[in-house]
């Protein structure tokens, strides 16, 4: 039996979208803003030589600076004032999350509802601004220790540099958070998105250009083209699967009648954790290959050693890898779900699983369902990540074609779309209200 909502989503169509006002304001807002994060990844730090700083660039593209120059739409390939982009951000919401586990203060403001949240997202920011403050006075001593990059080093360098980027940063998070508020999908998600987005035809452009240079077979270029279609459907597919429990609810009385009990189901995803083991892991490996490239090369023979066996497309570097991305999607998930809060609010709705007992024995079955769907998932993740990875040691392929890229752009559009189809939802929703209200004036 087909519900009523699938029925209104299987005939969501254009003429649906053109009447939905609101919801093409709410595009068009999400547009501009995204419009204005591109300008400003293009406006370059002042003081900076930028013919010297793209030769220093260029040699630790195949570090951690190429990945994070993907996520910051080539903010650092051209050093502008987004070079951080918004990644202080997410660390700061990542080390919340970590302390709420741990903080009973913390703990207790999450349980609190809307208020408390609010309260947890102002510590956010407020962390926001130490950690880009603490990194970009790092990138500015970075600059000013590598060559002739500075034109006038010093302390003023020092100090503005840091202010401008710590400055970019916050008005990308601002800007994220009204894109939340007052566009579509999750304002920070599409920041990152639009940057990869962004460099994607460039990319393109210069695989083609090394397969016509001869650097590329087309074959290999083919391979490319047919992989990343393969893993878009396959990453579609995944991050939909889920693992569905049944939840049943009592019978209850309100006054003199009776209801009869409901069943719902609590969904399980198979990746909880997101995109975020893919990251940890790649910033983890890359980092000794870009402390080696600042080094020129020089320090003890057994870092020499380490950074050479974590060449990309090493056994050791694969090997750690699938271990770094297994380890973080077990550990973030354990962060993210809690097992006993979910049985404990089942609990007090009256909610229970058919033969398990509420209250602890529910919780110890969430967990062992949960640590299982979650072994897929890992292995998911580390596939999704390997092939490419593979491809970019020895096929010499962009960042931008790897595993953690089309991770975030696929799961990204999948949200957006979700969200846009919801209001299109509620708007269909909205016209079968005024229609019956129209018919009911007229009886």
């Amino acid at each position: 039996m087909v519900s009523a909502a699938e029925q209104l989503a299987a005939n969501l169509n254009f003429s649906a979208f053109s009447k939905a006002d609101e919801l093409k304001k709410r595009i068009w807002f999400t547009l501009g803003a995204l419009l204005v994060y591109r300008l400003g990844t293009y406006i370059p730090l002042p003081g900076i030589d930028p013919t010297v700083w793209q030769k220093v660039f260029n040699s630790q593209a195949g570090g951690i600076l190429g990945m994070f120059n993907m996520f910051s739409g080539g903010g650092i390939d051209r050093m502008a004032i987004f070079a951080l982009n918004i990644m202080p951000y997410i660390s700061a919401a990542i080390i919340l999350q970590l302390l709420t586990s741990v903080s009973p203060k913390l703990e207790a403001l999450k349980k609190e509802g809307e208020a408390g949240r609010k309260v947890i997202n102002q510590y956010t920011r407020y962390l926001t601004v130490v950690l880009a403050f603490f990194q970009s006075y790092g990138i500015a001593v970075g600059l000013q220790g590598a060559g002739n990059v500075v034109t006038n080093p010093g302390m003023f360098f020092l100090l503005s540099t840091a202010i401008t980027l710590t400055g970019g940063t916050m008005f990308l998070m601002w800007l994220g958070e009204q894109i939340t508020s007052r566009g579509i999908g999750n304002g920070i998600s599409l920041i990152i998105m639009a940057g990869i987005v962004a460099e994607l035809p460039s990319a393109l452009a210069s695989m083609l250009e090394l397969g016509r240079q001869g650097a590329l077979s087309t074959g290999i270029i083919l391979i490319v083209l047919i992989m990343v279609v393969a893993v878009i459907a396959f990453i579609v597919f995944m991050e939909r699967a889920q693992r569905r429990l049944l939840i049943q609810y009592p019978k209850r009385q309100v006054g003199n009648k009776m209801f009869d009990g409901q069943s719902s189901h609590l969904p399980l995803k198979l990746n909880t954790s997101g995109v975020i083991p893919p990251i940890f892991a790649s910033s983890l490996l890359l980092l000794p290959t870009t402390v080696a490239n600042f080094n020129a090369g020089s320090g003890p023979e057994w870092f020499q050693w380490i950074n050479t066996q974590l060449g990309h497309g090493r056994p050791m570097f694969l090997i750690l890898y699938i271990a770094l991305i297994v380890f973080f999607t077990f550990f973030y998930t354990a962060i993210v779900f809690n097992p006993t809060e979910t049985a404990d609010n089942l609990k007090k709705h009256g909610g229970f699983i058919p033969g398990i007992r509420p209250g602890e024995r529910t919780a110890e079955y969430i967990d062992y369902v949960l640590s299982r769907i979650t072994v897929p998932g890992a292995v998911y993740l580390a596939v999704v990540c390997l092939i490419p990875e593979i491809l970019i040691s020895y096929a010499a392929v962009p960042f931008y074609f790897g595993g953690t890229s089309l991770l975030i752009v696929v799961s990204v559009t999948m949200d957006t779309v979700s969200q846009v189809q919801g209001y299109l939802l509620a708007h269909q929703y909205e016209g079968l209200i005024k229609k019956s209200k129209l018919r009911g004036r007229r009886r």
